[in-house]
């Protein structure tokens, strides 16, 4: 009896040697999550690793991205789990040495740079400095006529200036304000219905050509009154020229937003082919057309009206 106590006990003994010698020879694996796995890979494949972890207790298939870099190194040495491990290794980048390059520049002899001409001087002597010089000269005489006939000025005093004073001449005549006519030559004074064209009657000799003269509607040669301030003053196609110029200079006083004492009681009306429009004022003014504000119901808007379309201009007086 005693004897088979005591085979029992060393039976036990054993196999508790033997699982200390199986998990000592057992190997630890580390994790990229921190952990590590010891135990010994019974089963691989392209999943992962299966390990046996105990005599009997086995782990689950470990996937390859799951293991740490020295895991997959460790693995790597069994030479049947390379060709699955080898994948997942990372390759260290390789270090390149730097060149050490010895500079060694021998002198050489450059060419002495000619000296640097002003932007005047390189202008005159060049023939496109010459030709950009020209035009600019010819854009400058014609900005003296084109200010000359925006601002109201002798054609032949504004150009002549800005040929001898180029630039700074039409500067200057830009600058000045427009000058208040204050008489209008005949040709551009409005005909009312006691003016119209006939030829002297009387027994001097008459001048060549056509003139004014005061008669009444019915055609008897009688001296006119003179014109009540609320008689309207009319401008029609044919004996006036409708364009920039002449609504700069007889109307000047609609440009602004606010108008002048003087003006607010007149009233300017454009009739065209299409319709009359009554004019609150002028915002916008080109060679063809204009862009005047009309008040139609209350209602303000801003209303094109090229040139070749008017047929007559009136301003009267609101009393009128």
């Amino acid at each position: 009896m005693i004897s088979c106590v005591r085979r029992i006990l060393w039976i036990i003994l054993g196999c508790w040697l033997s699982g200390l010698c199986v998990a000592a020879a057992a190997d630890s694996f580390a994790l990229t999550d921190g952990t590590s796995l010891t135990g010994d890979v019974i089963s691989y494949n392209d999943n992962g690793v299966v390990f046996r972890l105990d005599v009997d207790k086995y782990s689950e298939r470990v996937p390859w991205t799951k293991f740490s870099q020295e895991a997959l190194q460790q693995l790597s040495k069994n030479p049947k789990i390379r060709l699955l491990a080898e994948p997942f290794i990372e390759t260290p980048p390789v270090q390149r040495t730097k060149k050490v390059v010895v500079k060694n520049v021998n002198e050489v002899s450059r060419l002495q740079l000619p000296p640097r001409p002003s932007l005047v001087g390189a202008l005159f002597s060049s023939p496109i400095g010459l030709v950009s010089l020209m035009l600019i000269y010819a854009a400058n005489i014609f900005a003296g006529y084109e200010i000359a006939v925006v601002r109201a000025r002798p054609l032949a005093m504004v150009m002549g200036l800005a040929v001898v004073l180029p630039i700074l001449g039409p500067l200057i005549f830009l600058v000045l304000p427009v000058p208040q006519e204050t008489a209008e030559p005949a040709a551009m004074q409005p005909m009312t219905a006691s003016q119209t064209f006939a030829v002297p009657t009387s027994t001097q000799p008459a001048a060549s050509g056509i003139h004014i003269v005061e008669a009444s509607w019915q055609g008897k040669a009688a001296a006119a009154p003179a014109a009540s301030p609320n008689e309207p003053q009319v401008f029609q196609r044919g004996q006036f020229t409708f364009n920039r110029r002449f609504f700069e200079t007889k109307f000047s006083g609609f440009f602004p937003i606010i108008r002048r004492e003087t003006e607010k009681n007149l009233v300017l009306t454009v009739k065209t082919g299409r319709a009359n429009f009554i004019v609150e004022r002028i915002t916008r003014i080109t060679t063809n057309e204009m862009h005047v504000e009309t008040s139609t119901g209350g209602n303000k808007q801003e209303v094109m009206i090229p040139f070749a379309e008017v047929v007559e201009v009136q301003l009267k007086s609101k009393a009128a």
